[in-house]
This record gives structure tokens, sequence and C-alpha cells, in this order.
């Protein structure tokens, strides 16, 4: 997966602008197509109505006119996408979208090419927006729900490198065979404990949590203790 937006010129030979080739040996499916939608590339102008492809995995715009240009973004990059019917942030009613482009440096460079119109291709690991204009506009919503919905197949990827042990929070029955807690102990005694479940340590401190559960089972075996002496001299008396 390429992150950020990418030129995407991948297409059938059936029809005159042709269709996107998508991954199907990967399980790749379209979902939707919309004609006769604008788009606009960070502060680049509005370009001329082309066609939407929206697949499983990714967002994709072909111009109707050129062959030769087209665009895509996979929906790992798509970091957020709403209905927008603002006047004052665009003039006609739009999808915005925002990009990760997976480079952490200032993005200022890429208002410098704005005005490049000569040249017809430019850095588009700089276009961090981008924003789709249907020609009718009560397409937005039908589009932005096929959005959130292809969205939602593509989940955020858990990194495998991320540290264990953080941000926990034991239940009562997690706690049990931790603290040797068998069958046969005082329910009372063992819902009274429960308090000390929402210790946790962000920083990573094993040992905090540890003694803190020691500390617990030693209180409950000198509670033991005392009861055992206290009922054997009850015993002897009697």
């Amino acid at each position: 997966m390429v992150a950020g937006l990418r030129y995407f010129t991948d297409r059938s030979d059936d029809g005159a602008a042709g269709a996107p080739l998508l991954d199907t040996v990967n399980g790749e499916e379209l979902m939707h197509v919309q004609p006769a939608v604008s788009i606009v590339l960070g502060n680049h102008p509005l370009e001329s109505p082309g066609t939407l492809y929206i697949s499983t995995k990714q967002v994709i715009w072909l111009s109707d006119t050129e062959r030769t240009k087209g665009y895509a973004v996979d929906f790992l990059s798509v970091s957020l996408h709403a209905v927008s019917r603002d006047p004052e942030a665009f003039t006609s009613p739009c999808i915005y979208t925002q990009i990760d482009t997976g480079d952490e440096e200032d993005d200022d460079d890429e208002s410098e090419s704005s005005d490049s119109e000569s040249n017809e291709t430019f850095d588009l690991s700089k276009i961090t927006e981008m924003r789709l204009v249907p020609s009718d506009p009560n397409q937005l919503d039908a589009l932005f729900d096929v959005f959130c919905e292809c969205a939602e197949l593509n989940p955020e990827p858990v990194e495998e490198d991320e540290p264990e042990g953080h941000n926990w929070i034991f239940s009562a029955d997690q706690l049990g065979p931790a603290m040797g807690i068998i069958d046969g102990v005082d329910q009372e005694w063992d819902s009274s404990q429960t308090h000390f479940t929402t210790i946790g340590h962000p920083n990573g401190d094993h040992d905090l949590a540890r003694n803190v559960l020691e500390l617990q089972i030693n209180d409950q075996r000198f509670e033991d203790a005392e009861e055992m002496e206290s009922n054997n001299r009850n015993g002897g008396q009697q």
C-alpha cells in the first residue's frame, strides 16, 4: 500500500474512457460508480468532470477526456472524510477528505506548486486534501455512506511492535488465578477487594502492580492467621 495520493492510469479497454483495473486477485471489488464528478487537489484549480470509482480498497477518479489522467488513494490513507456544504469553506457542496501522506514534515511546499498550471503533473506526495464535487449535490449523502462502508472494511492495522503491558485493568476473574484464589475462598472477602482492579501503570511499572497484589495477599493471610489463633484460644478455654 502506497501512502498518500498517487497517479492512476490502469484502465480497461472497454468504452472511451475505460474503467479502472482493480486487484480482483486479492479480493478488491467495485462498490460504487459516480459519473460527472469534478476533483480538487489541495490548492490546485478545479479539474474538469470525470468518473468516480469507489472500491473496497481505494477511491479512484478518472478523467473522461484524457485516458492518461487519473488519481487514486487507498482508504488506509484517508484519515477523514465528510460532507461539506459550507460555501465559505468551498464554493460547491462536496465530499471533503484529508489524506495521510506518511510524511511528518511540513506540507507548506504544496502551495508553492499550486500556481504552476503549465505543468500538468505535480508532486502528489504534498497533497493532504481532496474534494470530490458531484454535478448533482443530492448525491453527496449516498457518496458519504459508501465512503463510510468502505472505510470500515479497511481498519487501521495494529502495530506489531507496540509494547505490551500498558493501560491494563484486571477483572476479578482474571485476578483470581494471579493471586492464588481457588474454589472455596470467602466470596464476601473476594468482592470487597475488587477496588484495586482499577490500578494501572501506563509507564510500564510492573513492580508496583506486583507489590500491590502481594500486599493484598499478605493482608488476607494475616486475617486468616488471626482468626485461626482466636479459634484455638476459644477452643482451649472451653
